[in-house]
C-alpha cells in the first residue's frame, strides 16, 4: 500500500537553472577564448560531475561550493577575466524564486497522500523556493542532510528512515532518468518519470507528463 509521495524539486516542481546557465555561458563566450559555446558547456558541466560523483559523506561539498568551484575552473579554461562569484549569484538568485511550473500547487493541493520533497540541493536555498511559493510539503530531505546525492543510496534511505516508511510504501516522482529513476529504484522505490518534454519513454519505465497524471491514472490506487 502506498503511503507518501517522495518528489524531487528542481525540474520537477520548478523550473531548473537552464536559461541562467545559458546566460552565464554566453558571457564567458563572448569574454574568453573559446571556439564554440558548446565546448565551454562541456568542459564545465564535466568538471562539475566530476566533483559532484565524488561528493560523500567526510568530502561532501554543498551544491553552491560545486557550483561555484566548477565555474570556476571554466573561466580559467577558457580565460574569461569574469568573476565567479558575480556569475554564479545568478544561479544562486535563481535557485531561491525560481519559476513553478502550473501543475505543481494542484499537484500539492490535491495529493491524498502526504508529499516528501527528496532534493539535490543545499538546505537552505531550497527551503526559500518552497517558503517563495507557498507550498506545504510534509517534509525536505536534501543532500546537505544526507551528505550525499542522487543517484547515489543514501539520500533515498536518509528519507526513508526520517518518514519511518519502507520502500514498497513509497512512490517517487522525479525529471532525471539517473538521479531520480535509477536512484530511487536502487533501493526498491517505485519510481515515476516526469516526462514534460515528450522524451521518447525507455522500456521499462513508467512516465507521466504532468504531476496531476499521477491522480488521473490513478496511479496511487
Amino acid at each position: 500500500m502506498i503511503k507518501a509521495v517522495f518528489v524531487d524539486f528542481y525540474g520537477t516542481i520548478v523550473h531548473e537553472d537552464g536559461e541562467v546557465i545559458k546566460r552565464i555561458t554566453d558571457i564567458i563566450y563572448s569574454a574568453g577564448k573559446a571556439e564554440n559555446k558548446g565546448e565551454i558547456d562541456a568542459f564545465w558541466w564535466n568538471d562539475f560531475q566530476q566533483m559532484f560523483l565524488h561528493s560523500e559523506g567526510d568530502t561532501f561539498e554543498t551544491q553552491r561550493d560545486l557550483e561555484r568551484k566548477s565555474l570556476q575552473h571554466t573561466l580559467e579554461r577558457f580565460q574569461c577575466p569574469a568573476s565567479a562569484d558575480e556569475l554564479s549569484g545568478l544561479m544562486f538568485a535563481h535557485w531561491v524564486k525560481p519559476p513553478i511550473f502550473e501543475d505543481s500547487k494542484p499537484f500539492f493541493e490535491k495529493c491524498p497522500l502526504p508529499i516528501y520533497i527528496v532534493s539535490n540541493i543545499d538546505t537552505a536555498d531550497i527551503m526559500s523556493a518552497i517558503e517563495y511559493h507557498g507550498l506545504q510539503p510534509a517534509g525536505v530531505f536534501t543532500s546537505e542532510d544526507a551528505r550525499s546525492y542522487k543517484p547515489q543510496k543514501a539520500l533515498f534511505e536518509y528519507a526513508l528512515s526520517k518518514t519511518g516508511l519502507q520502500p514498497n510504501e513509497v512512490i517517487h516522482i522525479g525529471d532525471s532518468m539517473s538521479s531520480d529513476v535509477k536512484g530511487a529504484g536502487s533501493v526498491g522505490i517505485r519510481a515515476i518519470w516526469l516526462n514534460r518534454f515528450g522524451k521518447e519513454v525507455p522500456e521499462g519505465v513508467e512516465s507521466i507528463a504532468l504531476l496531476t497524471e499521477l491522480f488521473e491514472k490513478e496511479i496511487l490506487a
